[in-house]
Order: C-alpha cells, then sequence, then structure tokens
C-alpha cells in the first residue's frame, strides 16, 4: 500500500495523471464541430471567421481549480507555432465557439486571443490540449506559452487532446 502511495505523490509531483490507475474517470476534450484527426471547419480558420471552435469538457477531476488550453501547431515550418494559450479557465463542461473562456496568453500571431489555423502549404495538425490544475494560476495576461508550462508543473491533475487537421482550401 506504501508503494502505491508514494508512486501517486512522485506522479502527481509530475504532473502525471493518476485517475485511470485508480480506477476514476479519464478527463477527455472533443469538439462538436469535428471529430479526432479530422478536418477542422473554414469557419474556426484564417479563411473562414477565425473563430475558436466550440469544445466539450468531460471527466474533469473533482479537485480541479482551473483550466488550462493550449493549441498550437507542430507541423509549422520554423517549429511549433502557437494559436491559442488560455488560462484561469472555471471548471466548465464546455467552451463555446467564438469566447474568451478565461485569462488569454501571447500567442505566434503576436496577439492575446485565438488565432485560427493558416497552414502556408499541405495539411497541419492542431492540438487542442487542456489541462486540469489543482490551482488557479492568477497570473497576468499575455504569459506566453513555454513560460505558462514551466508554472504548471507540478500542478496538473489529468489532461487531455483532440487533434484537428486544416489544409488551406484555394
Amino acid at each position: 500500500m506504501r508503494t502505491v502511495i508514494l508512486i501517486g505523490i512522485i506522479w502527481g509531483i509530475f504532473g502525471m495523471n493518476v485517475s485511470a490507475e485508480q480506477g476514476g474517470e479519464t478527463m477527455k476534450i472533443t469538439s462538436p464541430a469535428f471529430k479526432h484527426n479530422e478536418m477542422i471547419p473554414r469557419k474556426y480558420t484564417c479563411q473562414g471567421d477565425d473563430i475558436n471552435p466550440p469544445l466539450n469538457l468531460e471527466g474533469i477531476p473533482a479537485n480541479t481549480k482551473s483550466l488550462v488550453l493550449i493549441v498550437d501547431d507542430p507541423d509549422a515550418p520554423m517549429g511549433t507555432w502557437v494559436h491559442w494559450v488560455v488560462f484561469d479557465i472555471p471548471v466548465v463542461g464546455s467552451i463555446i465557439e467564438d469566447s474568451i473562456p478565461g485569462k488569454q496568453g501571447y500567442n505566434d500571431f503576436g496577439r492575446n486571443n485565438y488565432g485560427g489555423p493558416c497552414p502556408p502549404s499541405g495539411t497541419h495538425r492542431y492540438f487542442f490540449k487542456l489541462y486540469a490544475l489543482d490551482t488557479i494560476l492568477n497570473l497576468k495576461e499575455g504569459i506566453k506559452k513555454q513560460d505558462l508550462e514551466k508554472v504548471m508543473v507540478g500542478h496538473i491533475l489529468d489532461e487531455d487532446e483532440i487533434i484537428g487537421l486544416y489544409k488551406k482550401v484555394k
């Protein structure tokens, strides 16, 4: 029993998910606008209305104090391109389209808001990463993704992601 507790503590320190190991529900992020590894509708891209898609959030751990959402594109030619950083999101079951669900961080478009998929060529993958935290971060808006990720270490209770695809339409 002590070994299980110790492993749980170690996993908790490093932000690993232990809820599934303990038979709990695992957090899940989905979208009514697109399925995992399928195309994101044009409406949510630079060729459309450039607004965030709706997202459904399920199985959030009971002791969650806030949520974080990071949207990025690892297929960008210059390295991973950050599209949206949102933190201190209250514990909710959904994020509605064209909304600001929490405080916003700095993206690679040079703004503190959502920047939709806009690949220069080919089909890119867009990772919508959801994190449940055991704290409210109380940081100022405009934080960069890498700085936010450092602050999150040791506070992640669970995480999940959905990947959407997009290729510019000519």
